[in-house]
């Protein structure tokens, strides 16, 4: 199968405007530049290659063409059917089942969505890697974000970084918290001795997390609460241990003090993702549907 390469198309709505300034408003640096024109990209005006200092007119249609990509070493494909909840040329958005993994490691080679996600862009004749922008944990349902190119990626990834992607997620805790809307700003390390847990630690990094409640129940005796939460930052394990912090850890989540005895794995979904698109500038929101076994949790029907 003949792969399709990744283009950005715009138009000219500036005269007197050289071409490699109209390209750089869509974030496109020189290495991406050098890239496109010596590793199988191109660069044309209203269907003619130009080179960047080109003179542009009102009007002129742009197009930019990324170079073919080459597949991660060691990532293998594989054909496995997942929900997207938003695709176009340049993002590819969608839901991921509890259990599953985001990316490989060497021990688990496949059964990954980045495998899938491989094997999704294998069959729609795609020439790019896998470009995952958030991730989560194994255990975590919900949304995540992927860049088609290269390029994409390293938008996304800035938007990232300066706070312009919002992801809210939705988890069950022991206890019933008392306040309705609070904030959880408390620094986040690595605890000594392991490589997966985190504590919070004076020494750590900064993070920050939103916390809003959304009902109180009781589920066999337990008493529960359902809350909203919004990371301000982007610590490992966040939310996880910013609950434990406050002695409400999530029900199922058995590292970091909670239990097993409603639900098998930490009762987090990741349900909604804010921003604004790098290249369309359209505002996306996207939800994702509630997962059944934190729903079979919930008193009332919730969707």
């Amino acid at each position: 199968m003949k792969k399709e390469l990744i283009q950005l198309t715009f138009q000219v709505n500036k005269t007197e405007q050289l071409l490699r300034d109209a390209i750089r408003q869509y974030g496109i640096s020189k290495k991406a530049l050098t890239s496109i024109k010596y590793e199988g990209g191109k660069i044309t005006v209203n269907g003619e290659e130009k080179t960047v200092r080109h003179r542009l007119d009102l009007g002129d249609k742009v197009q930019i063409t990324f170079p073919p990509e080459k597949k991660s070493a060691g990532l293998i494909p594989q054909q496995v059917e997942f929900p997207i909840l938003m695709e176009d040329d340049h993002l590819l958005i969608l839901t991921k089942d509890a259990g599953v993994s985001t990316i490989p490691s060497r021990e688990h080679p496949t059964g990954t969505m980045a495998n899938y996600i491989a094997g999704y862009m294998e069959k729609s004749g795609l020439s790019s890697t896998v470009h995952i922008v958030t991730r989560l944990d194994k255990n975590t349902s919900g949304i995540i974000c992927v860049a088609k190119h290269r390029h994409a990626h390293h938008l996304l990834s800035e938007m990232q970084k300066s706070g312009q992607i919002s992801r809210t997620y939705e988890a069950i805790v022991h206890g019933h918290i008392q306040r309705e809307e609070f904030v959880i700003d408390a620094p986040i390390g690595r605890k000594n001795g392991s490589i997966i847990e985190r504590i919070i630690d004076s020494d750590g990094k900064q993070a920050k997390t939103s916390v809003q409640v959304l009902s109180r129940f009781e589920e066999h005796g337990e008493k529960l609460t359902h809350v909203r939460l919004q990371l301000h930052t982007g610590r490992t394990h966040q939310i996880r241990v910013h609950m434990m912090s406050i002695d409400h850890p999530l029900i199922g989540d058995d590292l970091y003090g909670g239990d097993l005895q409603l639900i098998d794995r930490q009762a987090l979904h990741a349900r909604e993702l804010t921003l604004l698109h790098p290249f369309t500038k359209e505002n996306i929101h996207l939800v994702a549907p509630f997962p059944d076994d934190m729903n079979a949790l919930i008193p009332t029907n919730y969707s």
